[in-house]
């Protein structure tokens, strides 16, 4: 070991951030707007307060205040697991035979067991403000869901889960948690809102996607007074409160005079590699540095890589607004895999811009891949990782065996946002060998970018 640099470097409590930090102050091209569906024209704040929390709204519109104040309970809340550490792979490194520097940082440290939390705790904290009885939400994984039950029983409000049905039934004690929290979890599609029955009657085998439980979510939302919706990736106010993320790894590394050269972090909707990458993105768009960043998405739904950077709706009942985003179409239906985080058409409109601006690359792998990559760093840094989480554990662990080729020592960071342990049938799969890897052809994308809404 590197004697001069400990294994974990942490911030005292009184060193975590106390604002997040809006990238999009610092964008020379600044994300496309919100359309409303109906008219095609921008939202304005009064059209989007019947779905979300008012000071959201105003998060979600703001494109030039750069930082923004963290309020003083969500401070305190942080503090029950904030700082987290960001921690040296030494044993990685050692087992890869690379000259690379590998570091991590490890949100995991909480009972949702992800990076999640950052935002939930905000958004209920917004809600609370606000008068309101209750939320509704979508959740893939579950880690979403179980974050903001965690949040909503802190505040004593009411929380709405829709949880993606393959996930429902892959992850039973995640939705127990959510339930142990007091929230009510609900299987998507279901027979409880109108979106759902549609879909169903249209898509009666689906096993479901984060589309699929946004509409219902919404629904849920705008059907109840005293409610509003909330989401765990995708939005502009999200990326906003991950941000502590990236805001905690630059000042540790600052401890140790230390600068990556690579930043990396998996993309589902944006949430994970938003906030840990956007301060970095922030000093390239600012010229004070360069960095080469790179975001990881499932081969089975490859928003990035695969997809068409136009206007879509979030949802796959097409009653959310429309964002201007790298989509593969609301109306794929990605194959059951294992990292239901990652199971989004769709990607932020904040990281779709940057990456049409060519600050960041992309690249899609296979979950077999992703699955043995986990294996190695459980088996050599000792934490069981999330599979979402695990698809940053490839790239780094690429990475790393290039430098192995070159020699070059390059300092990579990537986030590992989540920890694995209410995935186990995912690793079960992998170790008895029934994991496939499932690609969707041309034709299957093709289908669902044909129904892309026309705007001009």
């Amino acid at each position: 070991m590197d004697k001069k640099i400990p294994y974990k470097i942490y911030l005292k409590e009184d060193e975590i951030p106390t604002q997040w930090y809006n990238v999009r102050a610092d964008m020379k091209n600044k994300p496309a707007p919100l359309l409303n569906p109906a008219t095609l024209q921008p939202l304005k704040a009064e059209e989007l307060e019947p779905i979300f929390c008012k000071e959201l709204v105003r998060q979600e519109l703001d494109n030039d205040t750069r930082f923004v104040d963290i309020p003083e309970e969500v401070l305190k809340f942080y503090k029950m697991y904030r700082p987290s550490p960001l921690v040296r792979a030494y044993f990685l490194e050692e087992a890869l035979g690379t000259p690379a520097k590998i570091y991590y940082k490890f949100e995991g440290n909480n009972t949702s067991g992800s990076h999640k939390l950052n935002s939930a705790i905000a958004q209920a904290y917004y809600a609370k403000a606000q008068g309101l009885k209750g939320v509704t939400t979508e959740t893939g994984a579950g880690q979403w869901g179980t974050a903001l039950s965690m949040a909503c029983s802190y505040f004593g409000l009411d929380c709405q889960v829709y949880m993606v049905k393959c996930s429902y039934e892959q992850k039973p004690f995640r939705r127990e948690v959510m339930r142990t929290y007091g929230a009510k979890v609900t299987p998507s599609p279901s027979n409880t809102t109108e979106v759902g029955k549609k879909i169903l009657a249209e898509f009666p085998d689906t096993t479901g996607s984060l589309g699929c439980a946004i509409s219902e979510a919404v629904e849920a939302a705008v059907t109840q007074e005293g409610y509003r919706y909330e989401l765990g990736s995708v939005l502009n106010q999200v990326l906003l409160h991950q941000t502590i993320i990236g805001l905690e790894a630059q000042a540790a590394m600052k401890k140790y005079d230390i600068k990556p050269d690579i930043v990396i972090g998996c993309a589902g909707g944006g949430s994970n590699l938003g906030g840990l990458a956007s301060p970095f993105i922030g000093e390239m768009l600012r010229g004070e540095a360069d960095y080469k960043v790179i975001a990881v998405e499932p081969a089975s739904c490859p928003s990035f890589t695969r997809g068409k950077f136009a206007y879509d709706f979030c949802d796959t009942g097409m009653i959310c607004p429309l964002a201007k985003m790298y989509t593969i179409g609301s109306q794929f239906i990605p194959s059951a895999s294992h990292a239901g985080g990652l199971r989004f058409h769709g990607m932020s409109t904040i990281l779709s811009q940057l990456y049409a601006d060519g600050l960041f690359e992309a690249r899609a792998v296979e979950q077999t891949s992703v699955f043995e990559a986990a294996q190695l760093f459980a088996r050599v840094e000792g934490t069981l990782p999330a599979p979402e989480s695990s698809h940053a554990i490839r790239a780094a662990i690429d990475e790393a065996l290039k430098c192995k080729e070159t020699g070059e020592e390059k300092t990579i960071l990537f986030g590992l946002t989540g920890t694995g342990y209410f995935d186990l049938a995912a690793y079960a799969s992998y170790n008895d060998g029934t994991m496939s890897d499932v690609i969707p052809t041309d034709e299957d994308i093709a289908a669902s970018l044909a129904k892309l809404p026309k705007v001009e």
